[in-house]
C-alpha cells in the first residue's frame, strides 16, 4: 500500500494519499490545504482518485475539498452528523480564517461502512467526541488507521470547540481505537505517526 503524509497549510495538518500499488487506485484523506501540493503527489505516484474522505469537517481538513474534487473528479464522504460544521466552512471564521466553501459530500459516511479502493478496503469507525460526526479508516489487513483529530503520539484531540466532547471522544479511544491490536499504525491528522502499542503504554491521558 502507498501511504503519503502530507502536513498542509499554516496548521501543517497531515493529509493523506493512499494507493493501492497493485491497481492504482486511491483516495485523498482530509486535503485541508495546498491542493496544488495534493494534486502534484497524486499525479507522481500514478494514482487514479477513487475518493475524498474527510475524517471530519474543521476547517484544517477541508479547505482544499473543492480543488482536489473538482481536478479528480472523486466523489466526497463525510459523515452526515458533521454536515453543519461543512457548511460554516468548518468554523473557519472563529479563528479569523477565509476558508472556501466545500462541496456538499456526495458520500454520508456511517459505522460499519466500507470504502474499497483496489486491493485495500477501509472499514469506517465513528469516533465522535473532537467533533459530532468525526470518523477513522481501518485498513485490517495493513494493520494501519487513519484516525483524524481523534489519538495523536502523546495527546488526544481537542473538546473546547463547539461541538466537541471529552466524554464522548475518550469512549471512541477506549472502545474503537484501543480494541486495536497494538501494532496497529495510527496516522494521525496532527504530528507523527505512532502505534496503538505505544500510545496505550505512555499516552498521559490513557
Amino acid at each position: 500500500m502507498i501511504v503519503k503524509q502530507l502536513p498542509l497549510g499554516v496548521i501543517q495538518t497531515n493529509c493523506y494519499m493512499v494507493g493501492c500499488k497493485e491497481t492504482g487506485e486511491g483516495v485523498v484523506i482530509d486535503p485541508g490545504d495546498e491542493a496544488e501540493r495534493v494534486l502534484a503527489e497524486v499525479k507522481a505516484a500514478g494514482l487514479t482518485i477513487k475518493y475524498v474522505l474527510n475524517t471530519h469537517a474543521h476547517f484544517d481538513h477541508i479547505m482544499a475539498n473543492a480543488d482536489v474534487v473538482r481536478a479528480t473528479g472523486a466523489p466526497l464522504a463525510l459523515h452526515p452528523l458533521d454536515l453543519p460544521l461543512l457548511r460554516q466552512r468548518g468554523g473557519a471564521g472563529f479563528f479569523g480564517v477565509a476558508a472556501p466553501a466545500s462541496p456538499e459530500p456526495d458520500i454520508k459516511l456511517a459505522e460499519g461502512d466500507t470504502i474499497v479502493f483496489g486491493r485495500h478496503t477501509f472499514e469506517v469507525l465513528f469516533t465522535p467526541g473532537h467533533t459530532p460526526g468525526h470518523v477513522s479508516f481501518y485498513e485490517r489487513s495493513q494493520g494501519i488507521v487513519f484516525d483524524g483529530d481523534v489519538l495523536f503520539a502523546g495527546g488526544i484531540g481537542r473538546t473546547d470547540l463547539p461541538g466537541g466532547d471529552y466524554e464522548t471522544l475518550m469512549e471512541s479511544i477506549t472502545e474503537k481505537l484501543m480494541t486495536l491490536p497494538d501494532d496497529t499504525v495510527v496516522c494521525s491528522g496532527h504530528g507523527p505517526v505512532t502505534t496503538i502499542g505505544r500510545e496505550r503504554a505512555g499516552n498521559p491521558w490513557l
